[in-house]
């Protein structure tokens, strides 16, 4: 794999965020995450202000992996760049996007689901996908079921995933990473408990230890 999807992989689980007040509470909140273990964050462009908060994240702590979730236009891509983001992911495979991602050297994890997601994935020369909505999909057993034509694959299944699924996913060898939004959910953020996100990083990452032993 290539650097950025090694380091992804190493750490194994990825917030999902949605932030409204960027300025309120993206610095707070990369505190929580890295004092947690989890020095990654995937903020969402479903909220306004997604690149002002992930050039808060990046600025404030230049080791975090800080990238950019829902993208779905090639001027979130620039935006995104130009914030400092670090990775680009879609919910669907938009191969304009993953084109021009690459273009920018930017990495690119897209949604993907079925065989026909997969080989186009495998013609763009990519290495881990997004499985998205990955409970709703079909969850590991598919994921699984889909590995044996598509060996080359890591996946990071997004959608379900909790702390009661987490340890299954990353069980299997085919999985790079989890993400999911129950390590910062909206009424901790919105309510500052910055320590109860700390804690849930804590308790993600040693899951994802106990679960690759």
């Amino acid at each position: 794999m290539n650097p950025m999807n090694e380091k992804i992989s190493a750490i194994g689980c990825v917030p999902v965020i949605k932030l409204t007040d960027p300025e309120r509470d993206a610095a707070p909140l990369s505190d929580a995450l890295c004092a947690g273990g989890v020095p990654i964050a995937e903020v969402t462009f479903r909220a306004a202000g997604a690149d002002k908060a992930i050039k808060i994240m990046a600025e404030r702590h230049p080791e975090m992996l800080v990238g950019a979730g829902t993208v779905l236009t090639t001027q979130q891509v620039d935006a995104t760049i130009a914030a400092g983001g670090k990775f680009i992911v879609t919910p669907g495979l938009d191969v304009e996007i993953v084109k021009y991602c690459q273009e920018k050297g930017i990495p690119c994890y897209p949604g993907c689901t079925t065989p026909t997601d997969y080989h186009a994935a495998y013609k763009l020369g990519l290495e881990v996908l997004k499985f998205f909505p990955a409970e709703q999909s079909g969850g590991l057993a598919k994921i699984k079921a889909m590995s044996a034509p598509f060996p080359m694959f890591k996946i990071m299944p997004t959608g379900g995933v909790n702390m009661k699924n987490l340890g299954d996913y990353l069980s299997n060898p085919v999985i790079a990473a989890c993400g999911g939004t129950y390590m910062c959910p909206d009424k901790l953020i919105s309510a500052g408990k910055w320590d109860e996100i700390t804690e849930l990083c804590v308790k993600s990452r040693e899951i994802v230890e106990e679960a690759r032993k």
